[in-house]
């Protein structure tokens, strides 16, 4: 059995390329896999791993104060390989932020709860890519139509043409918790008052709550894409984008200069090649179809030379 760990930190790190050297030590000959970030914001890490190793890794992670690491499990490594790497960003959204006025982190319960007392003055909202809540959202959530969330800044100055910031109750949730540390914070400086965040993501909920007010699953960034959030919830919502019938299960486009994830069925993903598209699927440099709908990784330099 895999372990597979979503985890992050948010504190002061010194020196952050000695840090990530000190990562890549502690996993040389191990067996785990992963994509970890470090900067001097915190970490951000999603990893993968046998029992053992979660265990010497929990016990070497506890020189981080409040790192909580949610888990599931898998037949499988959903990594390809371990990589640590430097990011000036741990959250790409390009502004200054206050992260010493984050929104009000509120436990899985509580966020059930607050579901559930929901009126007109509450504003649920996805903090997601549309990717990401195509294939699953909470009841009722705001979706916010963004290309980037480095949009996001404009989309908070924008919100309070439609809602008062001062009596507003903002209620955010993302894949694992910390890209609510930044978003809330920037709604904070927006002016809203009110402002939730939901303590470990849609990932801590599913763990502890089960699917109660989530619809569809969950989008995942290894190669599984797609998941349950808990083992009583496996509802689809997501639609083939030829056939419009239901199914969530995401391919890149087969076209190298596309790369475009998208939603397709079986059967229309191997009518079309691995495309998304007409003009994808004419395009002078398009893969060679492979079942499978795992990401791409890497082709061969001389593959289309």
């Amino acid at each position: 059995m895999i372990l597979v760990l979503a985890y992050y930190y948010l504190g002061k790190i010194e020196d952050p390329v000695a840090e990530v050297a000190c990562h890549k030590a502690f996993f040389e000959g191990k067996n785990a896999r992963g994509r970890i970030y470090i900067s001097e914001q915190g970490i951000n890490g999603q990893a993968s791993c046998g029992e053992e190793e979660y265990e010497a890794f929990r016990s070497w992670m506890a020189r981080f104060d409040s790192v909580k690491i949610k888990i599931h499990t898998a037949s499988e490594h959903p990594f390809p390989k371990m990589t640590v790497k430097y990011r000036k960003q741990l959250v790409a959204i390009d502004c200054d932020v206050d992260l010493s006025a984050r929104g009000e982190s509120v436990a899985p319960h509580q966020w059930k709860e607050m579901l559930q007392q929901r009126d007109e003055n509450t504003l649920l909202v996805d903090v997601r890519n549309g990717y990401e809540w195509k294939v699953g959202h909470f009841e009722g959530a705001e979706l916010p139509p963004l290309e980037t969330f480095r949009q996001f800044p404009s989309y908070a100055d924008e919100l309070k043409k439609t809602r008062d910031p001062k009596t507003t109750r903002v209620m955010m949730y993302c894949t694992g918790g910390i890209r609510c540390e930044f978003f809330s914070a920037v709604m904070k400086q927006a002016g809203f008052e009110h402002v939730y965040q939901l303590d470990g993501g849609v990932i801590g909920y599913g763990l502890e709550e089960g699917g109660d007010h989530w619809k569809g699953k969950l989008f995942v960034f290894d190669d599984r894409l797609v998941v349950p959030i808990s083992s009583d919830q496996s509802e689809t919502i997501a639609e083939c984008v030829y056939c419009k019938g239901v199914c969530d299960v995401y391919y890149n486009c087969a076209n190298v200069d596309c790369n475009e994830l998208f939603v397709a069925c079986a059967s229309c993903i191997c009518e079309h090649k691995g495309c998304c598209g007409a003009s994808c699927k004419s395009a002078p440099r398009v893969r060679p179809y492979q079942i499978s709908a795992k990401p791409f990784r890497k082709m061969a330099a001389d593959l289309f030379t």
